[in-house]
């Protein structure tokens, strides 16, 4: 069986401006939502991989990276891979404009 995704309106597109994150919370989650200078939408978990922890909406965005504000670990939005020499994961969200509406899937 194929579950159809439910998307969830989570701003207006003017609210999520190049470069910058914003933290959004949908029920149990807390997403970082990210613009690149690219004008193409990422959502990642806002939680760093770390074992230190931490949010990454501080974090800084070159290209389809950030770079964690903590740590300084490289993440890759598209698949939320830490790139090396560091290791670990973050989980990743569908992200889209609708016109004017930006929606993610949970």
């Amino acid at each position: 069986m194929i579950k159809h995704a439910e998307w969830l309106i989570v701003g207006n597109s003017k609210d999520f401006p190049n470069r910058i994150g914003r933290t959004i919370r949908l029920d149990d989650n807390e997403i970082a939502v990210f613009r690149t200078s690219e004008n193409k939408l990422y959502a990642v978990e806002n939680s760093s991989p770390h074992p230190k922890g931490g949010p990454l909406t501080e974090a800084m965005v070159s290209g389809h990276y950030i770079y964690d504000p903590l740590c300084d670990w490289k993440i890759d939005l598209e698949t939320g891979i830490v790139q090396e020499p560091d290791h670990g994961q973050i989980k990743t969200f569908t992200i889209r404009e609708d016109g004017e509406e930006v929606k993610i899937s949970l």
